[in-house]
């Protein structure tokens, strides 16, 4: 039996000022007519039932979850009093899950991604937790083949003893690697042994909350005890014992240190959705190129990013320029520095 978690306690500041510490990325429809977090839901809902599904989240954004995610049960909501990266995050919704459901795989996913294959995805998920029942002991995460020699993703470094799950290759990982310089992103493409590192994963939850409390120990002891305790004194008890977690990714507090990782090399059209940038290469442009997010207008312009939530915005005679508008603030610069965005918050 296979079970979701979806982390959704992100703040966003990358898509600042659109995206805010109120209302996060995830919490945005930047790609299409959905939310990114209800693009997630709906393209798991098939393989996965939504009273499995689980969302793990800030206490602030949990009414933005109820009102984009009517179907998901409030027990689904798993509350974090404060974010301390994905271990903690993991760790606590792997426990309150097998208070749920014994003997079951679970699924890892970011709430703000973008994967265009979706039936691909499934059958990726399929395939790994086809593995995950055969290899008990496994964790499987999913690497993107590269399209690019890209500088702002991680990458997943593999071996070449192959296997098969369902078709799909299954690599053992000898390394992850961080975000690289452009040289080296160059070098990794023309080696074709690395895959960019999504943040997605399938274990079984007996095994990753094993392999826990063998390399985190601080955050196994903080929150183990929730296993047992009364529902109406979780939440409690999650307050209480969470800032005695360790606050480190997954990726350090326990897959660099397994021995049994695992990567499958995907091709489901992937995107962290992580910049401005990104917007430009799934987002429909008009016939002069320019972008437009709302109610705006282009007159004699080309290739204008044009966003807004709030007033409308007429562009004329102007060309390679941004125009970000959101609660107050308007920001107008060259096209080419769209990515200094987010270090403007600081001077504002």
């Amino acid at each position: 039996m296979l079970t979701a978690l979806i982390m959704a306690g992100g703040k966003g500041t990358r898509f600042w000022p659109l995206s805010t510490e109120e209302r996060p990325k995830q919490f945005l429809n930047l790609i299409g007519d959905k939310t990114m977090i209800q693009m997630t839901v709906d393209r798991i809902k098939p393989i996965i039932p939504i009273d499995r599904i689980f969302i793990c989240t800030g206490e602030k954004y949990v009414s933005l979850v109820k009102e984009q995610l009517p179907e998901i049960d409030d027990r689904n909501i798993i509350v974090e009093p404060e974010g301390r990266n994905t271990t903690p995050c993991i760790t606590l919704s792997a426990i309150i899950i097998e208070r749920y459901y014994k003997n079951v795989n679970m699924v890892v996913l970011p709430s703000d991604h973008l994967i265009e294959d979706e039936e691909e995805f499934r059958n990726t998920l399929l395939a790994a937790d086809n593995f995950v029942n055969k290899n008990d002991k496994a964790i499987v995460t999913l690497g993107m083949n590269p399209t690019r020699a890209e500088t702002g993703y991680g990458y997943i470094k593999y071996g070449y003893n192959k296997l098969k799950s369902n078709d799909f290759r299954v690599m053992k990982v000898d390394t992850f690697v961080e975000k690289p310089d452009k040289e080296t992103a160059k070098r990794y493409l023309r080696e074709g042994s690395y895959l960019w590192n999504g943040g997605m994963f399938i274990w079984s939850i007996n095994n990753i909350i094993n392999q826990i409390s063998i390399y985190s120990k601080d955050t196994y002891k903080a929150l183990y005890p929730i296993k047992e305790i009364k529902e109406e004194n979780l939440q409690n008890l999650i307050n209480k014992n969470y800032n005695k977690t360790e606050a480190i990714s997954i990726d350090y507090s326990v897959l660099e240190k397994s021995k049994d990782v695992y990567v499958i090399p995907s091709n489901f059209g992937w995107d962290d959705v992580g910049s401005w940038e990104a917007l430009e290469r799934y987002r429909e442009s008009d016939k002069y190129g320019n972008i437009i997010l709302g109610s705006h207008k282009a007159l004699n312009a080309e290739n204008n990013l044009i966003v807004s939530n709030e007033n409308k915005v007429l562009i004329d005679g102007l060309s390679n320029i941004y125009v970000i508008q959101n609660e107050g603030k308007i920001i107008i610069g060259n096209k080419n520095n769209v990515a200094n965005v987010k270090e403007l918050k600081n001077i504002i």
